[in-house]
């Protein structure tokens, strides 16, 4: 197997796997955490071989790892993978974090979701509450909000995507959940929302989807999964066309490795100081 690895046993070991994976802050946000809670431990980030997942896995479990974090393109076969699945990383069928135990079972959750949700309502005091919401974007992201996002009881989702398949077929599968429903960016000209959220890839590429501005109302959050050094266009757009607040997904990420942390060390650390250290470091 090439780029392989080898964990020090006499410490605890976790890591995230992605690929590419060197440009994650979870080295630096967990670190943060262990120094926080007391707790001692190691994590690095490992890029794994788009074919090697499986293998890598195998290969830090029996050198005594204990946890991943699983970023993209492989939080689908994480799911795959794993001997228990809790009820929310079952129904969206994508995992982020691992949990070995001393058997080599493998537990799987999916935390993007609640951190999402926590960065939103109680760090930005967002209620969501009777809003209508509005996703750009089906991919895997999505999916994983969608059943903490209807737990906060919107008024209506509506999935807008380029593909119109993708989006119906999450609207199905979450329909139980709420009112959900599936349209084209075409389809958007009309409307308007309480909360706009970007899931989509295309602020990395400096993108937009093709919307309009008449979706922002002079009290609209806009709020992009994606974080970057700057605004994203996303942001730049919706700071344009005059959201009342407009935010990166910085938060989330911080806030989804809390509930990782929490999964792994039954502790839940204090996550706003780590924001804002990661806010300077960006500056």
């Amino acid at each position: 197997m090439a780029n392989q690895f080898s964990l020090d046993r006499s410490i605890a070991n976790y890591a995230v796997f992605g690929n590419p994976v060197k440009h994650s802050k979870s080295p630096l946000i967990h670190s943060l955490f262990a120094k926080q809670t007391g707790i001692s431990l190691i994590y690095q980030a490992i890029e794994v071989p788009l074919t090697g997942f499986n293998e890598y896995v195998n290969l830090f479990s029996a050198q005594g790892g204990l946890g991943l974090n699983i970023t993209v393109p492989f939080k689908e076969e994480a799911c795959a993978i794993c001997t228990t699945l809790t009820d929310r990383a079952a129904l969206c069928g994508s995992v982020n974090t691992i949990r070995f135990d001393e058997q080599l079972n493998i537990y799987g959750e999916t935390t993007d979701g609640q951190g999402f949700i926590n960065d939103l309502t109680v760090n930005h005091d967002i209620n969501i509450e009777g809003k209508s919401v509005l996703i750009l974007g089906a991919g895997g992201s999505v999916k994983a909000l969608l059943e903490p996002l209807c737990s906060q009881k919107p008024e209506r989702i509506i999935i807008a995507n380029r593909t119109i398949s993708k989006a119906e077929a999450l609207a199905a599968k979450f329909s139980n959940l709420g009112q959900i429903t599936a349209v084209p960016y075409s389809n958007l000209s009309d409307l308007s929302f309480d909360l706009i959220i970007n899931g989509t890839s295309l602020s990395l590429k400096g993108k937009l989807p093709d919307i309009p501005a008449s979706l922002i109302k002079t009290d609209t959050c806009c709020y992009d999964l994606m974080y970057s050094d700057v605004a994203t266009v996303f942001m730049q757009w919706a700071s344009g066309h005059g959201a009342s607040t407009v935010m990166d997904g910085l938060g989330m990420l911080v806030e989804q490795a809390a509930e990782s942390f929490l999964f792994w060390h039954g502790v839940k650390p204090e996550t706003s100081f780590v924001i804002n250290a990661i806010r300077q470091l960006k500056r």
